[in-house]
């Protein structure tokens, strides 16, 4: 649900802006940075703190990976490294949380520009140029699943489905009356 919210959110932003001729895609990363960097970089600083008090140099090492990975939005491939047979537990990763703000990131440093491309020369075959990019990711998320679940789980190629299905919400290329008929379960 966080994905597909992020991605309606996201392109509600991108396309008012696209159809008033006001798309920045420096603005737009100027805008990401302003809003998740200063949170970021204090959960991280806060995180550390702790982290120093009750964590042994061992633990600190491997805790030190994670904060790399988190300040360059790649906590999610990290994780997803981490992630088998013995892999430590999850009460000993206080990042871990991070991989799905990773995700949404690594899919919005190329979906912006993504979509300029679309609406600026097949913008009359935008719904199925989305709709074949949401399939694609759900198809080899489908396919990842029994190869190698954690992929699946973590890697932004195979999560991309979630944010472009917010995307097609976004852009109303559901019939209103379909939305009408299931939109209440």
């Amino acid at each position: 649900i966080f994905f597909v919210i992020s991605g309606y959110l996201i392109t509600s932003i991108i396309i008012r802006e696209i159809n008033s001729n006001d798309f920045s895609i420096i603005r737009f990363y100027e805008r990401r940075i302003r809003r998740i960097l200063p949170a970021l970089f204090g959960m991280v600083a806060f995180t550390v703190a702790v982290c120093t008090i009750i964590y042994d140099a061992e633990k600190f090492r491997e805790f030190g990976k994670s904060i790399i990975a988190t300040t360059l939005f790649a906590s999610n491939i990290n994780f997803w490294r981490e992630s088998g047979y013995f892999d430590a537990p999850s009460q000993l990763k206080p990042l871990l949380h991070t991989w799905s703000l990773a995700v949404e990131e690594q899919f919005y440093i190329f979906f912006p520009l993504y979509m300029y491309l679309i609406f600026r020369y097949v913008r009359k075959f935008a719904p199925a140029v989305l709709i074949g990019t949401a399939a694609l990711s759900f198809g080899f998320s489908i396919f990842t699943v029994s190869k190698d679940p954690s992929a699946a789980f973590y890697l932004a190629h195979l999560r991309a489905w979630e944010l472009i299905i917010g995307a097609i919400l976004a852009l109303r290329l559901i019939p209103e009356d379909i939305s009408k008929k299931y939109g209440n379960f």
